[in-house]
């Protein structure tokens, strides 16, 4: 296993270019050759990356599990996911990176975050003959657009094509399910719309409460909310982001635990302990023992 850091590296996507399109293709055999080292060692970006492996090769790591990689394997990375590549350099394919600005924040948007990229569960699968089709149709019209940047209406075509090329991969997965890709409950956005605010302020101690404020409903309203979408409350999404974010750093660093609990909002060490047993059953020493 790597050595680990005092510090997980993050990657933007034209941080000192704000007024450059906040998009990008590359090539993956390229990328990679370019950035080795950078690959392969665990880090996590500030932006939203979609790879897209065209032949069966090696392994790829998303946080704590490991996938392998088949032929057409498509895998979803989230902003400040922890991922890392294998050493096999001769994998072709895609990647794409796009920062939260590109997509417009409207209700397909906060719909293909929620249900393609923060999906723990499965983010990597294999397309059939007819999605990997579709997708190289919607790559080419994209890559033509690149290639022509000054035209008219350039930005928001790349932007269109880029969300119906998400929401077919989305089909694709969802094949299992007669494609359906839409809300199936009433209480739905406004599910995503609380997971979006957990990932703004899951570090500042917000209480229930101060999460309804911000939606402008009541906890009892938020509570039937979590309950109807997830089956939980809304504590327990709260709790479920902060223990997320300190196993990241327990298994991906050497930071020490008063430094992790820093991290995740506990001025108190020793109560963040108790916290992390309470959800993990062991304490963040014995969790860190566990992994080496």
């Amino acid at each position: 296993m790597r050595d680990n850091l005092a510090k997980i590296a993050q990657y933007h996507l034209h941080k000192a270019n704000p007024k450059k399109l906040q998009f990008e293709v590359y090539d993956l055999k390229e990328y990679r050759a370019k950035n080795i080292e950078k690959a392969a060692t665990p880090h996590s970006h500030s932006y939203y990356q979609v790879i897209w492996f065209f032949k069966k090769g090696g392994t790829h790591t998303v946080d704590f599990k490991t996938y392998d990689i088949n032929e057409n394997t498509i895998l979803f990375i989230s902003k400040d996911q922890i991922h890392y590549f294998d050493d096999n350099l001769d994998v072709p394919g895609w990647l794409i990176h796009f920062n939260e600005s590109f997509f417009m924040h409207t209700d397909v948007d906060i719909f293909l975050k929620y249900n393609i990229f923060k999906t723990q569960q499965n983010p990597c699968y294999a397309m059939d003959f007819e999605a990997i089709k579709t997708a190289k149709n919607y790559m080419a019209l994209i890559l033509n657009e690149l290639d022509k940047r000054n035209r008219f209406g350039f930005e928001n075509i790349v932007r269109f094509l880029l969300k119906c090329l998400l929401i077919n991969l989305e089909r694709a997965h969802l094949k299992d399910l007669d494609g359906k890709l839409e809300f199936t409950s009433p209480y739905e956005l406004q599910f995503f719309k609380f997971k979006e605010l957990i990932e703004e302020n899951y570090k500042n101690g917000l209480s229930v409460s101060d999460y309804a404020n911000l939606l402008h409903i009541s906890s009892k309203t938020l509570t039937t909310i979590t309950k109807t979408v997830a089956n939980k409350s809304p504590a327990q999404l709260i709790s479920e982001r902060v223990i997320l974010e300190s196993k990241r750093l327990l298994r991906f660093t050497t930071l020490q635990i008063g430094e992790v609990a820093f991290r995740v909002g506990f001025d108190d060490p020793s109560y963040f302990i108790k916290y992390f047993k309470r959800y993990v059953s062991v304490t963040p020493n014995k969790y860190r023992g566990t992994l080496e």
